[in-house]
């Protein structure tokens, strides 16, 4: 007997009902019913009966069925019409009897051995029936499984095969339905290479025997229903691979599944009502690039330790919205095996981890957020999946969703798997998940993570270690394809989503359409925005030197301008920023704890200002000074007033709030992200000075302008070009002011321009630089 494979329902070695061939042993007697409807009662299949011809199934079906090989169990199982009548085939494990029910008539079939039940009754046509099965203790009436038609039509085989099913999940997976009148679930399982598979599950104490599929043709789907079997029912699919061996598998297209470590899908129909038409109503009225957008970026399961998604429903849109954030990033929330991976290696890629909430649960968080005015945007993981022996890895015994070259399935830097994007099911599978993301939980945005991975066949790879395209070149044509297409999808179908690509090379095109050809002769990606790999990595290397030194490192701080039109850009203080040894934020930066501090508020003002949207990860906006560990999230208690340095903390986190305040009300700040005609340099050389300043503008011209001192002194009457027309400037935030923890220096007055030309313009303004600050200034 094969292991359970699941933590679910009891193992089938301890089942003691069950009937082998040469017991002698009586199928067990029903109860009759009132002698006012007593039914017809027949026994068929006897030895003395002499049929017209044998209903029991032969030798060859007899043992595909059992050893699990079968591609047709409907032709052998269920009732057809034969010579001489209607056979009844059933095959019941464990079951001491089985009775056919056809209306008042009762036909007792006879035990073949093994399971198998058959019978011969003198009918014209084939009777709608039930079957009632004996076993030891216990009698049950159900339907018969194997007398219903496919439940996928024509359209859903056809765009199957084409790798087209922009709403794949409705077809495969486990959905709970009613057929005939009849409730039940209906599985579906791409499957190509099985030579059968069937269901296993609590249903029928994980012995798939009793429930084989039906291969329905050269698409490779595998297709059951089930009637009895409704939502909450935990299931795997037993696949014989073509070896012979068979293996368990959770559903690629399950949407729940088991909380971990225990890895069954879980059969689910939502039934949730949402509340936030009025945000998808207006979500598409501005585009992301041109729409302000700063993003707190959260790791769900560490944010507050223990919190299901309902509870986090109840505190995470409240914090985000008081520090003024328009959107949060999720870290991945596909099911994943392994809590230390952040959900980076992702095993359920249609079910929301079940650690927190059922998918509905899941559903109630987006919910609340978006009525609370903040855009959600989540991880998703394409470029590789794990090995779980249980999952995707050889789903049917052969790479399937993995490259067949094994050179090209491996992903040289996780030990896992990459996704062969050049075939057709492969593909849909995971278009049609990003889709669904949008469509079924209200997403508002995809970030893909690891692009690069996937567009370089010779990432991480030495010479010798991968094969040029057809071209000759690197680059994995598949996977540009891929991207092309799950891009070009999702914007025509969800209006309003923004695909975000975590791309850390400097690929043509990465934002650019997928119709509009570039120099390299690719034609674009089609994200809407890029994270900012090498800003990030350039300003945090400024950021790291002592001050005396950054005169020696001023363009890291700059060189960004010259590309910062190439793509459309975010700028992120991600998690892979603050972990593995390369500190917090605040502990990236030099001197002692007050510089420190300064340092981080200086450059929170800096890049808040910068061309591009930001991304902050959680416990960065409250200077948390320890690196993030997903053992216990954010160190809240820093914030906690009865801790000495609260004060510092809070002062941070009120300047974030202040940013964000001040970002969203002035659209000089986001209006033109994209657009050259956004920005102007005031003076970006100043490298003596360890200064910055540049104007940023509106479509209408209106600027605010931001100055940067990274030097550990005050400059005062330090002298800025500005535009002669602006009559007078005053000050809109201050990164030294004293609420945030700073010195407090300020200019607290309306700062007029003099006739005084200085850095290419007729007029300038003198102010006062606080140390190691950020000043923004508006139109008086």
């Amino acid at each position: 007997m094969t292991p359970r494979p699941s933590s679910s329902g009891p193992d089938p070695r301890k089942t003691t009902g069950k009937k082998t061939a040469g017991t002698g042993k009586k199928p067990a007697k029903t109860a009759k019913p009132a002698k006012k409807k007593a039914p017809r009662k027949l026994t068929v299949g006897s030895p003395g009966a002499a049929p017209a011809v044998s209903p029991a199934p032969d030798a060859a079906d007899r043992e595909r069925l059992l050893a699990g090989t079968h591609h047709d169990p409907h032709a052998v199982l269920g009732a057809h019409r034969v010579p001489g009548g209607v056979a009844f085939r059933a095959l019941r494990p464990y079951a001491l009897a089985v009775t056919v029910l056809c209306g008042e008539l009762r036909v007792e079939l006879h035990d073949d051995g093994d399971g198998f039940f058959s019978g011969l009754v003198p009918l014209e046509e084939v009777p709608v029936h039930r079957l009632l099965v004996a076993y030891e203790g216990t009698v049950q009436e159900a339907e018969d499984p194997y007398r219903f038609l496919p439940t996928l039509g024509e359209l859903d085989l056809h765009l199957i095969g084409e790798g087209r099913h922009e709403q794949l999940w409705r077809a495969l997976g486990a959905h709970p339905t009613t057929l005939d009148g009849v409730a039940g679930t209906r599985f579906a399982v791409w499957a190509p290479n099985a030579r059968g598979v069937r269901v296993a599950g609590g249903f029928n104490f994980w012995d798939g025997t009793a429930h084989p599929m039906r291969s329905l043709g050269s698409t490779g789907v595998w297709e059951l229903f089930l009637p009895g079997v409704g939502a909450g029912e935990p299931y795997k699919f037993e696949i014989t691979r073509p070896d012979g061996s068979r293996t368990f598998r959770a559903d690629p297209l399950a949407r729940r599944t088991e909380v971990p470590p225990a890895t069954s899908s879980v059969v689910h129909a939502s039934d949730y009502t949402w509340g936030d038409g009025e945000w998808l109503a207006r979500r598409a009225d501005t585009p992301a690039h041109e729409a302000p957008m700063s993003v707190y970026e959260v790791h769900l399961p560490s944010w507050r330790p223990g919190l299901t998604y309902r509870e986090l429903a109840e505190q995470l849109p409240a914090y985000v919205c008081d520090l003024g954030f328009t959107h949060v990033e999720l870290m991945p929330v596909a099911e994943h095996p392994f809590g230390g991976s952040w959900g980076y290696q992702v095993t359920g890629f249609y079910a929301p981890t079940a650690r927190l909430g059922d998918p509905d649960d899941f559903r109630y968080l987006v919910d609340r957020l978006h009525q609370e005015g903040i855009g959600v945007l989540m991880d998703w993981v394409p470029a590789h999946f794990p090995r779980d022996d249980w999952a995707l890895a050889e789903f049917d015994g052969r790479p399937l969703y993995e490259h067949s070259d094994p050179l090209r399935a491996a992903h040289p830097d996780w030990g896992t798997l990459e996704f062969d994007f050049g075939r057709r099911e492969v593909r849909n599978f995971l278009v049609a998940n990003a889709v669904y993301w949008c469509e079924e939980f209200h997403i508002d945005g995809l970030r893909v993570d690891a692009v690069a991975s996937m567009l370089y066949l010779d990432y991480s790879r030495e010479p010798g270690e991968w094969t040029p395209n057809e071209h000759g070149g690197r680059e994995n044509l598949d996977a540009v394809a891929f991207l092309q297409e799950m891009n070009a999808t999702v914007y025509r179908r969800v209006p309003g989503v923004v695909t975000v690509a975590e791309e850390s090379t400097a690929w043509d095109g990465v934002t650019r359409a997928t119709h509009h050809q570039g120099p390299s002769g690719f034609g674009g990606l089609g994200f809407g925005l890029k994270w900012n790999m090498g800003w990030m990595h350039d300003s945090l290397e400024y950021m790291s030197h002592e001050p005396v030194h950054r005169k020696y490192h001023h363009g890291e701080l700059t060189f960004s301008m010259v590309y910062a039109y190439s793509e459309n850009y975010v700028l992120p203080i991600s998690h892979d920023e603050v972990v593995h040894g390369k500190r917090s934020l605040v502990s990236k930066m030099p001197g002692d704890w007050w510089q420190q501090r300064a340092n981080e508020r200086a450059y929170l003002g800096w890049m808040w200002a910068h061309p591009g949207k930001q991304l902050l990860f959680m416990g960065q906006e409250f200077a948390q000074g320890a690196e993030w560990s997903e053992a216990h999230g954010p160190d809240w208690w820093l914030l906690d007033p009865q801790y000495g340095a609260a004060a510092d903390h809070r002062g941070v986190r009120d300047l974030v709030r202040d940013l964000n305040t001040v970002y969203r009300a002035t659209p000089a700040l986001w209006q033109r992200d994209t657009h050259p005609s956004g920005f102007s340099w005031v003076v970006g050389d100043a490298a003596e000075d360890d200064v910055v300043a540049f104007l940023r503008l509106d479509a209408d011209g209106s600027p605010l302008l931001a100055v940067s001192n990274f030097a550990p002194v005050v400059r005062s009457g330090y002298r800025l070009g500005v535009p002669e027309e602006i009559p007078a400037w005053h000050e809109v935030l201050n990164t030294d002011a004293a609420r945030y923890g700073g010195g407090d220096v300020t200019n607290p007055h309306p700062v007029k321009p003099e006739p005084q030309g200085r850095h290419g313009r007729p007029a300038s303004i003198r102010l006062t630089l606080p140390p190691l600050a950020t000043v923004w200034l508006r139109p008086a």
